[in-house]
């Protein structure tokens, strides 16, 4: 539909938080901003009338403005607060003008009494399990090196909790060091696609994970790769250790980085730490190995 990759995670928003609820019930949309001083004055009341009304099948939702540029152009909100009624996804009534509690009231039962609205309170979602300690041992044996096993629980902590972005990642990775990319790519896109997921920061540990894996050569090109590195220059050792962590040789990729760095810091605008730092957030920052290596750079850079 040529929307951008962010316009296209707000409709997602847009349509979890909003359009779903709005298929069987009335949704009072609230457009705001937290530096609106009318706004906040009249949230309270919204807030009392759709508590009072939501055994009818009346609920709130609320759209910041300044974090949903997008969703508020599309109703082309002009100012704020702008209110309306939402029934099966889509504007019934504008209720900005009904800024008393009685207002608000006499022109929620006139849609009440014209529209299917299903009765009853919207229900809550149920809370997801309690799941840190499986993450946790999951990295355990992650960290161990036996990333099958470790993949293994992750997948079943994401089915358990699928909005824990945490077990999301953990998949993706133990999926990269085990060998199955495509299998690791799948898992990052279907991650993607759950707005909780895909706006947390950790989900940047995964595609570090998954850009690193990207490197890797076969046999003969990756020998290639590190006679190329003996010369000495730079870019070639660069891309041998590239190389070398995508073949599962972070030992030889960590040695070849340090080393660089020790040489020339400044080089390629310091791109051998960057390239170690995505290292170290691609395996983990807990991983035994990620706290030695760290420890190593941390020597070179202060001595």
């Amino acid at each position: 539909m040529g929307l951008s990759m962010d316009e296209q995670k707000a409709v997602e928003r847009f349509k979890t938080d909003v359009v779903e609820p709005s298929m069987t019930k009335l949704v009072i949309l609230d457009f705001h901003a937290d530096w609106c001083g009318p706004c906040k004055a009249l949230a309270p009341m919204l807030e009392k009338v759709a508590a009072e009304y939501a055994d009818k099948g009346v609920v709130l939702k609320k759209i910041d403005v300044d974090e949903e540029k997008f969703i508020a152009a599309q109703f082309q909100v002009q100012s704020i607060p702008t209110v309306y009624a939402l029934f099966q996804g889509q504007p019934v009534a504008d209720l900005t003008n009904a800024r008393s509690e009685t207002q608000m009231k006499q022109t929620l039962d006139q849609i009440l009494a014209q529209l299917p609205v299903e009765a009853g309170a919207e229900q809550s979602p149920q809370p997801e399990q309690d799941v840190s300690q499986f993450v946790t041992m999951a990295e355990q044996i992650l960290a161990e090196g036996d990333a099958e096993r470790a993949a293994g629980i992750f997948d079943q902590v994401v089915q358990m909790a699928p909005n824990d972005a945490a077990a999301h990642v953990g998949l993706v990775r133990a999926l990269v060091q085990a060998g199955h990319v495509e299998q690791a790519q799948a898992a990052l896109a279907a991650a993607e696609t759950n707005p909780a997921i895909a706006t947390d920061p950790q989900i940047e540990q995964a595609r570090s994970a998954l850009e690193l894996a990207g490197n890797k050569v076969d046999d003969s090109e990756l020998a290639a790769l590190k006679e190329q590195a003996a010369s000495g220059d730079m870019q070639a050792r660069y891309d041998y250790a590239e190389a070398a962590f995508a073949a599962g040789q972070r030992d030889a990729a960590a040695e070849e980085l340090l080393a660089m760095f020790e040489a020339d810091r400044e080089w390629n605008e310091g791109a051998p730490k960057a390239k170690l730092l995505q290292i170290f957030e691609a395996v983990g920052l807990e991983d035994p190995w990620v706290v030695a290596t760290r420890r190593r750079l941390s020597r070179l850079l202060f001595g």
